[in-house]
């Protein structure tokens, strides 16, 4: 079949403005019915981190997910940009390509599980904020279809949705990336939020599993 280059389209622009558990905050588009307590409003602060500004040929969105357990035990595994399978089931293996001390600008490669369309991706460390719990990356090379992908997490506390006012935490990630060729924005869309949330899901079982860990 020949190749058909992607028409331009107008910039996009993701922008969070609620959430759910699992759900997606796509670019341009009306946010998600509320499921529970993580679909309390995103704070501004956290917001802006995910404003990403969507060149023609490319698309963004964001899924957003609760995490029954302190908002320390999921920044702590979050944080790991050394150890990303710690949670993200797609990956296989990482190592961090030039070895020492994470910081920003390290870079890793990361070797994903068989029956995806990519065998390795090598990532750049862009944001590593602990006091504001950010963590954002760029890929920069591998074997994979998903060219200029930038993600952004974050990770913050908040209060109430079940009526009982109790603290939860709230994960927040979101990307930016080209449309492969032969693809449409928006089957790129439900195929990265796809991964995106299986990975903050499993997020969520690790670092739950940490805190009932630590109260044992």
């Amino acid at each position: 079949m020949p190749y058909t280059a992607p028409r331009p389209s107008p910039p996009q622009h993701s922008r969070i403005t609620a959430g759910c558990g699992g759900g997606a905050a796509k670019a341009q588009a009306p946010a998600p019915a509320s499921h529970g307590p993580s679909c309390a409003a995103v704070p501004a602060e956290v917001a802006r981190h995910h404003e990403h500004a969507a060149r023609a040929g490319q698309c963004c969105s964001a899924v957003v997910q609760a995490v029954a357990a302190p908002v320390g035990a999921v920044w702590s595994v979050v944080r790991r940009f050394d150890r990303p399978q710690a949670y993200k089931r797609f990956i296989r293996s990482c190592r961090l390509v030039d070895g020492g001390a994470v910081a920003v600008g390290s870079v890793r490669e990361v070797r994903v599980v068989s029956g995806l369309p990519a065998t390795s991706s090598r990532e750049r460390l862009e944001i590593l904020d602990d006091e504001r719990r950010v963590l954002s990356f760029r890929v920069v090379g591998g074997e994979h279809r998903l060219a200029n992908y930038l993600s952004v997490t974050t990770v913050h506390e908040a209060t109430g949705g079940d009526g009982g006012g109790h603290t939860h935490t709230v994960v927040v990630e979101s990307y930016a990336v080209d449309v492969p060729p032969g693809n449409t924005a928006d089957e790129t869309r439900v195929f990265v939020d796809t991964i995106v949330r299986c990975n903050l899901q499993s997020l969520a079982r690790t670092a739950e599993r940490l805190a009932a860990v630590a109260l044992a």
